[in-house]
């Protein structure tokens, strides 16, 4: 197999604002559930996935004060070069602003409804950022539940929650002066009839949808815990039926988004961290017996898609519409059916050169590739690190030469598909000659999805536990069992707590 030449640059080309911004002038601008069902009424809010069901995505959080420092940047440059003259030539901006790192990415033949979030604390500044991007998306959201520090620092996200007055300013300027609706996600307060007050404030303010995380501000880190989907329920109950709600939290599995529905009432359920460790949380698992090559199913009717198989579609995707060339040709997938010495995809050459498949210390992977500032591409070792976790702690040769790679490397990303799809392999004909290696059956959970309720002797992870070779999620241990572990400490009002809990 040969693995094509990207393009000379491998990214999206930057967008000139007076030249390529389409105009929003005359759009009709539809507020609440009649925006909501405009837009297909999507319960999955996630990044898009091609061929399924409608689905909602939404972009990395923005920070409003920085982005319209980095626009106004680019106004001026494009503005240079319409004229004729040259560009800015302050050093400093160039620096903090170079042209290759604006983006203004999404194809809307696939990329559709989109949410553009921003976090933010000055209205000002955030309806300036907002309508630059107004044009491209479908609404703007304002993003009040992030819990971390430099939210905190920063000033922003879930540590707003204490300043109704300024949450009404954000979003009711949006509201009023934007040619788009405004949308929030907030995170739950420490009792049920406060988070409905807050939830109302939001929605009084403009908020056409309303998205609730399951947590507290300080359900974070080892203290992430379980999502509260009764504080969701109360919401729903006791707001106007035509309120649209997004259920954030305990998105662990497919199973999981019909549970959360039927617990909370939200109109769409998103998964933000879960779907970056499994990708196919969204997709429905094929008939039985129709599995094909790209999904696997134990003896025990438990199964999901292979890693080998969602790597190799990231892959393609990358190729498609981020270098803008034809994917490989590649041999089908292993299926223990076909003979052992079956072609995997694994490449004898790339190029001239044959490959090496074992890393060291003093190998410089892609040392002759130009550095990239392509987002897509930055991304990827992070998107293939969550996606193959569980393999790669077992080959850790694969894991370090993914370390090792550098972005834009694709010969490189091609050579760890290639360990990926050998392992996998190896890993399916064990299972099938092992009786022993077949993981034991999950216990039943409960309604929240992660049976620690009902089931409190048993960990989380092992009731959604899948082989090392198909896509999973990530758990992190509960906070009784993470300080059982000692990677927590508690304070000694926590301890009592949980003493009383036991």
């Amino acid at each position: 197999m040969t693995v094509p030449e990207p393009q000379s640059s491998g990214q999206h080309k930057h967008v000139a604002p007076s030249q390529s911004i389409p105009p929003v002038v005359g759009r009709q601008k539809l507020s609440g559930r009649a925006f909501y069902e405009s837009i297909g009424s999507p319960k999955k809010i996630i990044a898009p996935m091609v061929d399924q069901e409608p689905l909602l995505a939404y972009t990395p959080m923005l920070h409003a004060r920085l982005f319209g420092q980095i626009s106004n940047y680019r106004d001026n440059h494009f503005q240079a070069l319409r004229t004729g003259l040259p560009p800015p030539s302050d050093t400093r901006e160039e620096s903090r602003f170079p042209c290759s790192d604006f983006y203004l990415d999404g194809n809307p033949a696939v990329d559709r409804p989109l949410f553009v979030q921003f976090c933010a604390n000055s209205p000002d500044e955030l309806l300036s950022a907002a309508r630059y991007v107004q044009p491209f998306c479908d609404a703007v959201d304002l993003n009040l539940g992030c819990p971390q520090g430099i939210a905190k620092k920063g000033r922003y996200g879930a540590f707003l929650q204490e300043d109704w007055e300024l949450i009404y300013k954000l979003i009711n300027r949006l509201h009023n002066d934007l040619m788009v609706p405004v949308t929030a996600k907030i995170r739950v307060l420490d009792t049920k009839e406060r988070t409905l007050e807050y939830a109302k404030l939001v929605l009084s303010a403009g908020a056409s949808i309303l998205t609730v995380h399951g947590r507290t501000r300080e359900q974070k880190g080892h203290n992430t815990g379980l999502a509260d989907w009764t504080k969701i329920r109360y919401l729903r109950d006791n707001l106007p039926p035509e309120t649209v709600i997004f259920a954030n939290g305990n998105i662990l599995m497919g199973e999981d988004v019909d549970r959360c529905l039927e617990a909370t009432g939200a109109d769409g359920v998103m998964s933000a961290e879960g779907n970056l460790c499994d990708p196919t949380i969204f997709a429905p698992p094929p008939p039985l017996g129709e599995e094909g090559r790209e999904y696997w199913r134990g003896r025990d009717g438990r199964g999901g898609f292979r890693v080998d198989a969602v790597m190799r579609r990231y892959m393609d995707i990358i190729y498609k519409h981020v270098l803008e060339i034809p994917p490989p040709v590649r041999a089908p997938l292993f299926l223990p059916s076909d003979s052992v010495e079956a072609a995997t995809g694994i490449p004898a050459q790339i190029g001239d050169e044959p490959v090496d498949h074992r890393p060291s210390k003093k190998m410089k992977l892609g040392e002759s590739v130009a550095k990239t500032t392509c987002p897509n591409l930055l991304a990827m070792k992070a998107h293939l690190f969550s996606l193959l976790r569980p393999l790669l702690s077992r080959h850790t040769d694969i894991r370090d030469m993914l370390a090792k790679c550098r972005a834009g490397d694709i010969a490189v990303y091609e050579d760890i598909l290639a360990m990926v799809e050998n392992a996998t392999k190896e890993g399916l004909l064990r299972y099938e000659a092992e009786a022993a290696d077949e993981p034991t059956p999950a216990p039943k959970g409960g309604e929240d999805g992660t049976a620690c309720r009902e089931n409190p002797g048993i960990p989380t992870a092992a009731l959604v536990a899948r082989p090392w070779w198909v896509c999973q999620p990530y758990v992190r241990p509960l906070p009784k069992e993470a300080f059982q572990k000692g990677s927590m400490t508690l304070s000694k009002k926590e301890k009592a707590r949980l003493q009383k809990e036991t």
